[in-house]
């Protein structure tokens, strides 16, 4: 049974995890975290820093970082990704390439591809029998089951783009920008910060429910959503920037 109920957690670039909601706290990374990722109970959970290291807690599965040798000068890690068994995931860099761990398996890659930005987040269809990966002029990469439905690629934008979160029926998927304008393809638009002033960049998004939220570096959640919003750090900043925002997942999951 997964966990119950709603809550979300977000990852500061020191290691520091925040809980909100019925998601549970249940410890720390170290510096230079980038991502965080629930187990399908919501009863545990990866962190992942720039250079590979993947730490579990809960009942996350201890199954390794990424091995030595694996990326090129100025590489860096940049997201992860687990398969539905929680018995794997895929590390993704921002060069496009993809690293599979466990039962995860390599469907595809843009390491030997010349890209035009990189590549700042990248995750696993629903199914997980695919990933796509976006770039920070928007364009988009999909592999194994991920179905491509259009990009921003080519198409001027007025702030990078930082993440793309999948419809969680599998048939599109949404684009987030730094400054919190939100482009939908095949998915509904439930809204977005780009007609706003941020205090801060949106550093990340993530699915919930039946729509979105996103993560500001100071720890603003803005809820696109029809789960409750259950706080934010945007009135008492961190020392540190917020890097990541992970959704328990829902019952069932």
């Amino acid at each position: 049974m997964a966990q119950g109920g709603s809550g979300y957690w977000m990852l500061g670039r020191d290691g520091s995890v925040y809980a909100f909601g019925d998601a549970p706290h249940l410890g720390n990374a170290g510096p230079g975290a980038v991502d965080i990722e629930p187990t399908r109970s919501g009863k545990g959970y990866w962190t992942l820093d720039a250079a590979g290291q993947v730490r579990p807690f809960g009942e996350a599965a201890d199954l390794g970082s990424l091995p030595a040798g694996r990326l090129t000068a100025g590489e860096a890690v940049t997201s992860l990704s687990a398969t539905p068994t929680g018995a794997g995931y895929w590390l993704f860099t921002d060069r496009g390439r993809v690293v599979p761990v466990g039962d995860a398996r390599h469907l595809g890659d843009m390491s030997g591809t010349g890209l035009n930005a990189p590549v700042l987040d990248s995750v696993a269809t629903p199914s997980g029998l695919g990933y796509y990966m976006v770039a920070a002029d928007g364009g988009i990469f999909s592999f194994g089951d991920a179905r491509f439905s259009g990009s921003m690629g080519g198409r001027p934008l007025n702030a990078p783009v930082e993440s793309l979160v999948p419809d969680p029926d599998g048939t599109g998927y949404w684009l987030v920008a730094v400054d919190g304008g939100v482009f939908a393809f095949d998915a509904a638009f439930r809204g977005s910060m780009g007609d706003r002033r941020l205090n801060a960049p949106v550093t990340g998004m993530v699915a919930n429910g039946a729509g979105y939220l996103m993560v500001a570096a100071d720890g603003g959640i803005f809820n696109f959503s029809d789960l409750p919003f259950h706080g934010s750090l945007g009135e008492r900043p961190p020392a540190h920037p917020v890097t990541a925002v992970a959704a328990l997942p829902p019952t069932g999951g």
